[in-house]
């Protein structure tokens, strides 16, 4: 009784005018700022800090939240329709998404997208209702070993599930371990392969590394082919072909239901959210699946699990920074740091304190969840015509739309050169059947693995067993150590039975 009395107040809090309307105006700058790449919604954040100092804090929040998850959407439809992730938690939605739209579904794909995120959002909130605290309880176990044994099985798993050769997608990922520990040492402070240039001092951007590899790659990809005058991507025949069909929801409905809890709990663990979730939903999706090698080419489930899995992680990342004051990355720092402006200090006082904040906050992903669906499905078919326009005025527009978003960054004239070598060298790993996706991923997750080596050992006291002393720790190295033994194994069987038929 004390839960409905708990959400009833959420409601009658989320449901008046004022909070509506900034739920609204959030969803709505969000899934702008999703679709162009660049600005993202840390950074559109901080820049409506001054904003919110007039306004109440529960409205304040509800608009900053929608931002959020409403930036996960919007990031989806420029992965899909132009191959350009309009957020790094969309990068993952480019790799089956734009095949998907190649292949004359992009309505299917973007209404998977849609509907899979209105259903991660709903489910969400119900799971931060029901079990959301006592799971953040959970989450807390997770310290540096356990994050860097789970980043290293993460890693595992993506070389060896991508598509092609194993080798190949080794030697991308190492590639991308690489380019993530590029500017100062998070230790001492040193330069690493910075070559002396100031620029690289901060490091490389995810997003000015993933609009290069793959925007501007396949830029570079379709004016290799001499295309001007055929259109980019397969157009749809009818209205019907704008949404997905029953064998679209059969395939997508498990994806959906799979990405929703590895969102959910990613959101929970401090520094992993929304972009983990997403990596983390389509190497599963890959490693379930019956037909694998369809990955790549165009698999709907390789959009439905990602996307579900991004809003679940950017609304259960809420859980730890309200529940237990403990915000989970860059977007979460800046909400607590609004919190703390107006006053309002964020932990586990704050659900007995503030009860019409935490729940108004809750609710109102649920509404602005409704919104987006409603805001945006309609425009499918509007979305879809951009693909009737010839490749000869498309790809000039994906490249304004790259250089624009990675000036946007920092205001920053290199960003942009950067962008462009990146989009050089996405195109010769084309060209050398490289895989893009497996370099995105490990330099992601690189930053995260060096973090957490160097906050494990510190916690070991510089002794690595530290990693396989703590429970979970050992345990996900372990489960890293018989993916590696089973894939190796089964490559060696493969090989003599091959050895076999051949001599017979």
């Amino acid at each position: 009784m004390e839960v409905f009395d708990s959400v009833m107040l959420g409601f009658s809090t989320a449901l008046t005018p004022t909070n509506l309307l900034f739920c609204f105006i959030g969803v709505f700058t969000g899934t702008v700022i999703g679709v162009l790449p660049g600005l993202g919604p840390t950074a559109t954040m901080s820049l409506l800090i001054p904003v919110t100092f007039h306004m109440d804090t529960t409205g304040a929040i509800i608009m900053l939240a929608g931002i959020y998850y409403g930036a996960m959407y919007g990031g989806s439809i420029t992965s899909i329709l132009v191959n350009i992730p309009g957020e790094a938690a969309s990068v993952i939605t480019c790799i089956d998404g734009h095949q998907v739209a190649k292949n004359g579904r992009a309505g299917p794909a973007l209404g998977i997208s849609a509907f899979g995120s209105l259903f991660a959002g709903v489910a969400t909130v119900l799971g931060i209702v029901i079990i959301g605290p006592p799971l953040a309880q959970v989450a807390l176990e997770f310290g540096p070993p356990e994050n860097f044994s789970l980043i290293v099985f993460g890693l595992i798993l993506v070389v060896f599930i991508s598509t092609g050769s194993k080798l190949r997608s080794l030697m991308s990922a190492l590639v991308g371990i690489v380019l993530s520990t590029v500017g100062l040492d998070i230790v001492s402070g040193e330069e690493r392969f910075t070559f002396g240039l100031p620029y690289f001092l901060d490091g490389i951007h995810i997003i000015v590394l993933a609009m290069g590899l793959f925007g501007i790659g396949e830029v570079l990809s379709e004016a290799e082919r001499r295309q001007s005058n055929v259109d980019v991507i397969a157009k749809p025949k009818n209205t019907s072909e704008l949404l997905p069909t029953k064998e679209d929801w059969k395939a997508s409905y498990g994806p959906i239901g799979r990405g929703t809890l590895l969102g959910f709990f990613f959101g929970l663990l401090p520094g992993s959210g929304a972009m983990v979730a997403s990596f983390g939903s389509y190497v599963l999706e890959k490693k379930i699946s019956k037909t694998p090698e369809r990955f790549g080419h165009g698999a709907i489930e390789g959009v439905a699990g990602p996307e579900s899995a991004n809003n679940a992680g950017a609304q259960a990342s809420f859980v730890p920074l309200l529940n237990l004051g403990i915000p989970s990355g860059a977007v979460m720092g800046v909400v607590m740091g609004v919190l703390m402006i107006h006053g309002v200090a964020p932990g586990p006082l704050l659900y007995i304190e503030q009860p019409q904040l935490f729940w108004g906050v809750v609710i109102s992903m649920l509404i602005g969840n409704v919104m987006l669906v409603i805001l945006n499905v309609p425009l499918i078919g509007i979305f879809v015509r951009l693909l009737s326009v010839p490749a000869s005025i498309l790809s000039p527009m994906i490249l304004i739309i790259c250089i624009i978003g990675s000036y946007s960054l920092n205001n920053n004239i290199h960003d942009v050169v950067a962008m462009l070598i990146a989009g050089l060298c996405g195109y010769l790993m084309k060209k050398a059947l490289l895989d893009p996706a497996p370099l995105i991923v490990a330099f992601v997750l690189g930053q995260m693995l060096e973090s957490s080596l160097h906050s494990g050992l510190a916690i070991g006291y510089g002794n690595p067993s530290v990693f396989f002393t703590r429970p979970i720790s050992a345990i996900l190295l372990a489960c890293a150590a018989i993916v590696i033994i089973s894939s190796a194994s089964g490559g060696f069987i493969q090989r003599r039975l091959l050895k076999r038929l051949d001599s017979s």
